[in-house]
């Protein structure tokens, strides 16, 4: 029996929403690939990770929301081993899925980098699944990674994978077979393009976007891109970062995601690490805006995503921050249970944005004190900006969890806050704060 799981990100009594990362505390879900489909819903098909030791897992899960705040969780959709088992060729790992509809059929394509006939397709007559009786996909011998799908308006459907180079070419009708004469091995390059992996098409307005992981940053994929075309099958020009999620944690490597419309809305979905790994990545979400011409603007990485700011005087959990400067890292300390930990002098995390209403006058930590002489600092808007306070942690109840309250200097309305650490090396463990009036 499926289990579904909701989400609601109701903070204390207060009517205020966190929305990033879309994953609750203790999962860890990435590559999010965005589909509106018939019921109304937005979908996002999503990797599994398990572990810092290796990518991704073996199984699948489906993410759905009515309203971009509260969010489902349909676990175990798809897996490669164990009770789920659909894969009887294979038990290697999962990597990205895609997921297509046609004609009342779900097509959930999936990739096992480590199998040869690396591509398959599995399919259900729900859009959460379960997707049974995975088969091969044959690929002309050319067989990578992260499979994506795009149906245009005639009904033609396209099928795009690849690493370092995209390949694309069109779907049989069945949807279960490419063929092979229309295969196009440079779609979009690395040296042209900064591609490298994570493909996904949509199209608006009669432009053709292709989305992708993107290089330009640091010779790390840590951007989603996109190109621009009048056909799918290209030429493809290079248009630019939409979201990049360098500083969400010490090691991040790598990006990979999605745009979609929702309700006249139109969303970047992509993901952040943690726990100072490539791994354990957490699927996110932020509003984007187009220009006359086409073009998308670059939106920055926040802990609201597609909510309006967090709500000062409701809990906000430490694992919310959005950008995280030094050793700090976002960690699991117990089954369902996250924080910032490793924190030493000088690091830096940013919560963005918090809104503070017509003024708050104190704040609360939840935290642990591993050495003496630690400190916090507030600031808001720069992690230079104003110090709205400085909290001397007291030298009491080593290792303890505790809650420590100080005044700040009268703060109103929405800003970014920064919390700057000083103290030494691993000084303490940050569990959560909020403000008080």
């Amino acid at each position: 029996m499926k289990t579904t799981y909701i989400i609601f990100f109701l903070l204390w009594s207060a009517v205020s929403y966190s929305q990033n990362p879309i994953i609750p505390a203790g999962m860890y879900m990435a590559d999010p690939s965005a589909h509106v489909w018939k019921d109304g819903k937005l979908y996002l098909y999503v990797s599994v990770d398990e572990s810092t030791e290796y990518y991704c897992s073996f199984k699948h899960h489906v993410i759905s929301t009515s309203d971009m705040i509260n969010w489902e969780i349909e676990k175990d959709v798809f897996a490669s081993r164990g009770e789920k088992d659909e894969i009887s060729y294979s038990d290697k790992l999962l990597f990205a899925p895609d997921c297509a509809y046609k004609e009342g059929i779900y097509y959930m394509y999936y990739c096992q980098p480590d199998h040869t006939g690396a591509e398959g397709v599995a399919t259900s007559d729900s859009p959460n699944g379960p997707f049974v009786k995975g088969k091969k996909m044959e690929l002309n011998g050319i067989e990578e990674i992260d499979p994506s799908v795009f149906i245009d308006d005639d009904g033609q459907a396209y099928y795009m994978w690849g690493q370092f180079t995209a390949k694309i070419a069109k779907l049989k009708p069945n949807m279960t077979e490419i063929d092979t004469s229309t295969i196009i091995t440079n779609l979009v390059t690395e040296d042209e393009h900064f591609f490298h992996e994570g493909g996904y098409m949509t199209k608006r307005n009669g432009i053709y976007y292709f989305i992708y992981a993107d290089m330009s940053r640091g010779n790390r994929p840590t951007a989603i891109g996109y190109a621009t075309s009048k056909s799918p099958m290209g030429p493809f020009k290079y248009g630019g970062v939409i979201v990049d999620n360098t500083y969400c944690d010490p090691s991040s490597w790598n990006n990979h995601g999605s745009i979609a419309e929702f309700n006249g809305q139109w969303y970047v979905f992509y993901h952040r690490s943690t726990h100072n790994s490539f791994m354990m990545r957490k699927a996110c979400v932020e509003p984007i805006t187009f220009n006359e011409d086409g073009s998308i603007n670059e939106v920055e990485m926040t802990s609201q995503g597609a909510g309006p700011a967090l709500d000062a005087f409701s809990t906000i959990e430490a694992e919310r921050a959005c950008l995280l400067f030094g050793n700090t890292r976002i960690e699991e300390f117990a089954k369902g249970e996250e924080e910032l930990a490793e924190i030493q002098d000088g690091d830096n995390a940013a919560y963005k944005y918090i809104d503070f209403k017509d003024g708050a006058s104190e704040i609360e930590f939840k935290l642990k004190q591993l050495k003496t002489g630690s400190a916090v600092s507030v600031h808001i808007d720069q992690p230079w900006g104003k110090q709205i306070a400085w909290v001397n942690i007291p030298e009491i109840n080593l290792g303890e969890w505790q809650t420590i309250k100080s005044e700040i200097k009268e703060t109103k309305g929405v800003h970014a806050v920064w919390l700057k650490f000083h103290g030494g090396n691993e000084i303490l463990e940050l569990d959560s704060f909020r403000f008080l009036k």
